[in-house]
């Protein structure tokens, strides 16, 4: 994924406030699975899927549009962990090359 939209990402998940998970729109979205709420944030043609924990977004997956997986997981179908996880695993490679 280039670095450009990946800080996009970044960028979008850190401002988003209450009051936009108060009043979603198409570029937030919300559902509920197995008794959790899950958001859903757009940037470009990424899709950030996410829960709040203690005040804290907590990102479970990061995919891109169009792609098995983000189709899968919106709609419910069994997908395997490894799938998503080697989706997203050079976002996640940069994230922890940001701590250095």
């Amino acid at each position: 994924m280039p670095v450009e939209e990946q800080l996009k990402l970044v960028d979008r998940i850190s401002n988003i406030t209450s009051e936009q998970l108060s009043n979603l729109d198409e570029a937030l979205g919300k559902f509920n699975r197995n008794g959790m709420t899950y958001y859903r944030v757009r940037v470009g043609d990424l899709r950030c899927y996410f829960e709040i924990k203690e005040d804290t977004l907590f990102s479970h997956y990061i995919l891109h549009r169009n792609t098995i997986a983000d189709f899968a997981y919106r709609n419910k179908l069994p997908v395997t962990q490894e799938t998503m996880t080697e989706e997203t695993n050079s976002f996640w490679k940069y994230i922890e090359s940001l701590k250095h």
